[in-house]
């Protein structure tokens, strides 16, 4: 019984340890990394219609500012050293306005910032991260464009970038996501069409 007892006693220390350890390697600052926007700032021109860009819907793992990795088997964990500067979807979403900004195709804003809209871009991260089978970079996110008066949708794209990633850690994933991104930003943008009426014609 002593033995059972000192046995006990020294698994609760273990797993105190344990959960110690971990505590400390979740309270580790991690470096937070910044995603760009499409297209060259500053060369915007003058979209005439009115877009509002809601917030990305995600799945749990693409919720926060965690960097997703994606195993053989389709398991996704969490990248230990690194983050976004912000939750993933607000920070999609604010790249996708300045992307509108930066190559002009219409008007953006956010749902809420007052104005009337003539069309609304809603989107949803189907992944974003690294496809770690493949050491590749992956963004798949799906479009919709949404006549603001009646709600009807007018078209409907998934849009894909992907490219190899190395052994780099972190930073490298980062780097080459935010390159990734940044492509699919403008697809999306250039998709959406030159402005409302235009960007608001049914077809594809």
């Amino acid at each position: 019984m002593r033995g059972l007892a000192r046995r006990r006693a020294s698994d609760i220390v273990l797993a105190s340890g344990l959960a110690l350890a971990l505590a400390g390697c979740g309270s580790a600052p991690k470096t937070a990394f910044d995603l760009s926007a499409g297209g060259a700032a500053g060369r915007g021109g003058s979209g005439g219609g009115q877009i509002v860009v809601a917030e990305p819907s995600a799945l749990q793992a693409f919720e926060s500012e965690r960097i997703a990795v994606k195993d053989a088997a389709g398991a996704v964990s969490l990248l230990p050293d690194g983050q976004w500067a912000d939750r993933l979807p607000r920070l999609f979403q604010t790249r996708l306005i300045q992307t509108f900004e930066n190559i002009g195709r219409a008007r953006a804003a956010r749902p809420g910032d007052g104005v009337t809209p003539d069309g609304q871009l809603n989107s949803d991260i189907r992944f974003f991260g690294l496809d770690a089978a493949r050491s590749e970079a992956v963004v798949e996110v799906w479009v919709r464009l949404l006549d603001a008066r009646t709600g009807r949708i007018l078209r409907a794209r998934l849009f894909t970038g992907r490219a190899p990633v190395g052994a780099g850690g972190a930073g490298e994933v980062a780097t080459v996501l935010d390159r990734v991104s940044a492509g699919v930003l403008a697809d999306i943008v250039r998709w959406t069409g030159s402005g409302p009426p235009p960007a608001l014609r049914a077809g594809t």
